[in-house]
This record gives C-alpha cells, structure tokens and sequence, in this order.
C-alpha cells in the first residue's frame, strides 16, 4: 500500500508537467504569469521533498516571488502603450497572416504540435538514458563528505558552491550583474515625482515587513555556512524588500546616491573576482582558499555577493538605472525628472 506521503509525491509529479504545459499554452498574459508564479511554489515544494532546502528557499524566492513579480511589472508596463501602438501592431500583424495561403495555416498547427511532442520524446528518452546510465549509490557525497573539514564550513551544499565548484557561482553572479548592465543600458528608471502617500496598509506592511526582511536576509547568509541559507537566498529577500520599498514610493528610495547603487551592483562580483586573483596570485588555483582562513572569506563572499544579488534584483523590477539628479545638483535648467522622462520616452 502507498502511503499518503507517496500519493502526494505522484500528484506533485503530476501536477508540475500539467501546469507546464497550461503555462505555455495559455494565451492571456495575466493567467501565465499566475501560473508561472504557481510553477514555482510547486517546484519548490518539490524541492523540499528532495531534500533540498536550499535550492527550495531559492526556488521560491526568486524562482515564484520576484521573477513573478518582474513578470507582473513588465505586463503592466506593455499595457500602458497607447492604443495607436496596439492598433499599428496589430494591423501588422493582421498583413502579415493575410500573406500566408490558407493551406498553410491547415497545416500549420498540426505541424507545430508534431514538432513539439518529438522533441518532448527525445527529450524524455535522454532523461531515461542519462539515468539508466547513473550508477546505483553514484554521487560526490562522498567525496564531499571526506573534505569537508577542508572548506570552511558545515554546510554541504556552501562548501560546494563556494569553496569546490566556487567559479560556478562567480560565473552565476556575473550573470545577474550583466543581466542588470543590460537594463540599465536602456533606460533610467521613472520614479514618480512628487511624494505620495502609501495607503495606510502598504505603509504599515512597510513599516513592519522592511526591517525584519533585512534582518532575516541578514541571518540567511549568516547561517548558510552551517545549514540551509546563502547568498542567493538572502538576496533575494534583500531584493524582496527594496521592491516592497518600490511599491510604497518610500522617499529615502529615490534620495540613494545613484553612486552608492552602482557600488552595491559590482560589490560582488568586484570582490569575487579579486579573491580568484589573490588565490591564484598565492600560488593556489582559482579560488582555492588558504583552509586556515576559507570560512571568513566564505562568509565575506557571500555577504557582498547577497548585497549585489539585492541591488541587482531591486534594479530589474525598478526597470532602468537611477533617474539623473534635480536640475538644482546639476546647475541645468531642466525640471527634476525630466531627463529620465526624455530619455525613457525617447527610447520606446
């Protein structure tokens, strides 16, 4: 007999690929971030059956909660284009499916679906392969296990990320850092001009939520050296408060010195990059820590790498780099907001 354990393990399993397959199916925009975002908490929970807490918190966090929400800002950034837009693009479209014979369009689903189901068999058949091909009790536990004492820390899972494997995780935090280049290479962020008030339930989430987020982002990384935790995870509920700020239109969010954004954005991959270049200079390989001192810079790294991974996410779901300061700063004639506005529409 299966036990409830067992039976909720088979609709998990069964759930994930369904909610997949409606996610990229659905064709409103809103109801496949929902289920997006769904996805997520479902693959984390995932996760936790595992056994993995740790890519569970960041599943969840960054996975469902802020790519959801960068997801949610974008399409209500797509919905403020002006009709004269959405009608231009959609006669477009329009000529575009006019030019393709009937016949073709026959033919065109059926083919689509086809070509889709072979490549979800071949990519099912190399899954089976790959694990058939698994040893039976395979895996670097072991190994990991035996040098543990070696890395600085307790955790598995952080002696692997960022002792054993570190240049993964190098490579992954200049992944986001060029993600957020990126971004801010298009735009500047267009923050309201005047302040508003919050409504009295944001401003009491903030009030409350702000503070104790920051602390528990804090304790993340702190504790990642010994259980579940990290980096990834306490940035990500670093970057959780800075968008809960975003929302509530917090004035000291717009008095940051846009310098001070840019040196939280390189902070981590700046001193990520230096300490390879110090191993290496040391006569080690890359990012082989003296074992004497690998847990304090461990816990170095991944406190600068947490700010960045806030800085960063917060940065994306802001939508651009800082606005430029006041006419005033500046000794211009233009009004405060101004240029960014410009700059911003000039772009679209």
């Amino acid at each position: 007999m299966m036990d409830a354990m067992g039976i909720f393990d088979m609709v998990l399993a069964l759930a994930l690929p369904w909610l997949g397959w409606r996610l990229l199916a659905s064709p409103d925009l809103f109801r496949a971030m929902v289920l997006f975002i769904s996805l997520g908490l479902l693959m984390a929970l995932t996760w936790v059956r595992l056994q993995a807490p740790d890519v569970a918190l960041a599943e969840a966090a960054i996975g469902a909660g802020l790519t959801g929400a960068l997801f949610l800002s974008a399409l209500r950034r797509l919905e403020r284009l002006s009709e004269a837009e959405r009608r231009l693009a959609f006669a477009g479209k329009r000529e575009e499916e006019d030019e393709i014979p009937p016949e073709r369009h026959r033919r065109a689903k059926p083919v689509a679906y086809g070509l889709a189901l072979l490549l979800l068999a071949v990519f099912v058949l190399l899954l089976a392969w790959s694990l058939a091909q698994t040893p039976a009790g395979g895996g670097l536990g072991p190994a990991v296990g035996e040098q543990l004492g070696q890395s600085g820390v307790r955790s598995e899972v952080t002696a692997v990320l960022l002792n054993f494997r570190g240049y993964d995780t190098l490579l992954e935090v200049m992944v986001l850092f060029l993600a957020a280049l990126g971004v801010w290479s298009l735009t500047r962020v267009r923050l309201p001009l005047q302040d508003e008030e919050p409504g009295p339930v944001l401003a009491t989430l903030v009030r409350l939520l702000a503070p104790l987020m920051i602390m528990v982002a804090g304790y993340l990384v702190w504790i990642g050296g010994s259980r579940a935790g990290g980096a990834f995870q306490g940035g990500a509920v670093l970057a959780a408060a800075g968008v809960l700020l975003l929302l509530a239109n917090v004035t000291v969010v717009r008095q940051i010195p846009a310098a001070l954004l840019r040196w939280g954005l390189a902070l981590g991959p700046l001193l990520f990059l230096l300490t390879a270049v110090v191993c290496v200079a040391a006569g080690g390989n890359l990012l082989e820590y003296p074992p004497q001192r690998a847990g304090a810079w461990i816990l170095l790294i991944e406190s600068a790498s947490a700010v960045s991974i806030g800085v960063t996410l917060a940065a994306l779901y802001a939508g651009g780099r800082p606005p430029e300061p006041p006419a005033q700063d500046r000794g211009g004639e233009q009004g405060p907001g101004r240029d960014a506005d410009a700059d911003a529409g000039g772009r679209q």
